[in-house]
């Protein structure tokens, strides 16, 4: 895939080279400026580092959420996963910035599996598929750290009688030409997948049904989903809710050329369950933005832009700021070559590899624990 390949981004679908600037344009969000990362400084302390990196770049109302917990009205937070195979190292950007924002305002978070969207969407998935990459994907989040108190992890198949009486509010006030503009529905979309988005929009009004607290809700993911909460937030308020807030993230790049980190080019992603040699095998193999040669790279220097190794530090792989900005200069100078940076990568990611994988083996005693069927019976 050439980067000069027209951009597509939908919820189902990014390829070609992504144009975040545009995106905010025909998307309609706001760019996350220094003024509002300033604001949200007085409440975190310090910054996490996809903040820093402006790796979250785009919001949609942020500052209004702010501005309401600042008035003492706290906001719960939102997001999920689309259950189409295991988990690799893109899904867990979000999730780990998600746990971020819930330390630091103490709020509570409804993670959504949306095993019921897959079957619809994926020809070639079943309904016990679907649930399985649930079940196997739900021991990634809780790997990371989230605790049962605060975090609940919505099962749509087996939550659908908590889910439905909320989903048909919203399905009746979005007409079938809001959704097609919306989503590019066709005639031969099938209407288990032309009704999916009124499911997504559950876990925004919630918190309300399970305690009867009406709270604004912020919601973390990559801006490929931003469909779904603009029509979400054009029926919230007839609903008697807070229209949803985002927080919008940078599509972590594939190994490969273009396009963010794909399942469907398993080559080109890091899955949490890979072992080292699998690990090692893709990194080497990785595109980066260096030389054809030693030689030429020490003369001329290489472009860690375009470079997908130095991408990983940037998203996960490297705590200091002061390092990245090194290491990017020590790349244009020709200080380095990209043996170096994919031995130090691959140590770090192997590293990083082996003990979420030991959390995920211990995540299997807890995960009842985060049910919506646990807290709810």
């Amino acid at each position: 895939m050439s980067n000069d390949e027209k951009m597509v981004v939908t919820p189902w679908e990014v390829r070609g080279k992504v144009d975040y600037k545009k995106l905010i344009r025909q998307f309609g969000t706001q760019p996350i400026t220094d003024k509002l990362l300033r604001r949200l400084r007085k409440h975190t302390g310090k910054l996490h580092p996809q903040l820093r990196r402006k790796l979250f770049f785009s919001h949609r109302d942020l500052d209004t959420v702010l501005e309401l917990h600042e008035q003492g009205r706290t906001f719960v937070l939102y997001t999920g996963r689309g259950p189409s195979g295991p988990v690799h190292i893109g899904h867990l950007v979000p999730w780990i910035f998600t746990k971020y924002l819930q330390e630091k305002f103490k709020t509570k978070l409804y993670f959504q599996m949306t095993d019921d969207e897959k079957f619809v969407i994926e020809q070639n998935l079943n309904l016990q598929q679907t649930k399985k990459f649930a079940y196997e994907n739900a021991l990634d989040l809780i790997a990371l750290g989230y605790d049962s108190t605060d975090t609940s992890i919505i099962f749509d198949v087996e939550d659908i009688a908590l889910l439905y009486d909320i989903a048909l509010q919203v399905a009746k006030r979005i007409t079938f030409s809001t959704a097609k503009a919306a989503f590019g529905f066709q005639d031969n979309t099938n209407i288990g997948w032309i009704f999916w988005p009124a499911m997504q929009a559950v876990p925004c009004f919630i918190h309300k049904k399970l305690t009867g607290e009406n709270l604004p809700c912020l919601i973390p993911a990559a801006i490929d989903q931003d469909p779904y909460w603009r029509v979400t937030r054009d029926v919230a308020e007839k609903l008697g809710f807070y229209k949803p807030a985002q927080i919008h993230c940078r599509f972590v790049p594939g190994l490969g050329i273009g396009g963010k980190m794909s399942a469907r080019e398993p080559e080109t992603c890091i899955f949490t369950t890979d072992t080292p040699e699998m690990v090692k095998r893709k990194i080497w193999a990785a595109y980066t933005g260096g030389r054809s040669t030693v030689k030429e790279q020490k003369e001329t220097g290489g472009e860690p832009d375009a470079c997908t190794v130095y991408q990983y530090f940037l998203y996960l792989f490297e705590e200091d700021d002061g390092r990245i900005k090194e290491r990017a200069r020590q790349c244009r100078a020709g200080e380095n070559i990209c043996g170096d940076c994919k031995a130090l990568l691959t140590e770090r990611v192997t590293d990083f590899l082996l003990e979420h994988q030991r959390k995920r083996e211990k995540a299997k005693d807890i995960i009842q624990e985060f049910t919506m069927r646990h807290k709810t019976s």
